[in-house]
């Protein structure tokens, strides 16, 4: 058994695009500490024993700056870069059709934008997706959840929805390689456009263990979010001293 990572950084982070990072880049080649948001994805997953091969969705017109950043951090002969597609959907199917994976290895999907992905994590992911064959990372809802209309004036509630029951989809979400390739195809073939890797792997009928996650994972998507990475990569380097 094999494990897979593939990275979705087609992105254009059009969010990133005010305020005090402001900047031309993509998200995902902001500097986090002086080292590209991605650089630090893909570092995490190089420290997990089980990972055989990353696999890094990039548009083509960015090819020369990853390929750049891969050889001037060490990961070449590591690190796999293929091209892209408008949505995340597509740049993860095309990494997909790329891997050489077997039907039972598995494939770990994680947004290039959550450099703070750590370990231990990432291995109890495999290790759930090895019980359940499929499993994400979730971070269980602390705020009371309302369920809403909209309507013309306005949001309405409608039902409020017990916290037990919500979990906050983070990455990696991993499979097996056979049961994702057989849901990306079914979703394919009926034109139907997920959210998450979860979304179209639940429509096949399969069920999908949830693995804890942290707050410290975050989704880097607007520029506080780099200001709140930077704190918390701080927190952990001191840790860790």
């Amino acid at each position: 058994m094999r494990v897979f990572v593939i990275l979705p950084a087609a992105g254009l982070g059009t969010r990133m695009a005010v305020g005090h990072h402001a900047s031309s880049a993509p998200k995902q080649f902001l500097e986090l500490a002086g080292v590209p948001i991605l650089i630090h994805s893909l570092r995490v997953f190089a420290q997990v024993p089980q990972v055989a091969a990353m696999y890094v969705s990039v548009r083509d017109n960015e090819r020369e700056r990853v390929e750049s950043q891969v050889a001037e951090h060490g990961f070449s002969g590591k690190v796999s870069i293929v091209t892209g597609g408008d949505t995340r959907q597509e740049s993860v199917a095309n990494a997909l059709n790329a891997l050489p994976c077997a039907d039972d290895d598995i494939v770990l999907v994680h947004d290039a934008v959550r450099p703070l992905i750590d370990p231990a994590t990432i291995t109890r992911t495999i290790e759930a997706v090895e019980k359940h064959s499929a499993a994400i990372v979730g971070l269980p809802a602390v705020d009371t959840i309302k369920q809403v209309e909209r309507t013309a004036d306005g949001a309405i509630i409608t039902a409020t929805i017990p916290r037990e029951y919500i979990v906050q989809a983070q990455t990696p979400q991993g499979f097996c390689c056979g049961l994702l390739k057989r849901a990306f195809a079914e979703a394919t073939a009926d034109g139907f456009v997920g959210t998450d890797e979860a979304s179209i792997v639940e429509r096949a009928g399969v069920l999908v263990a949830v693995v804890p996650g942290s707050p410290t994972n975050l989704k880097i998507t607007q520029p506080g979010d780099l200001d709140l990475a930077e704190f918390y990569l701080n927190h952990l380097t001191a840790s860790h001293r």
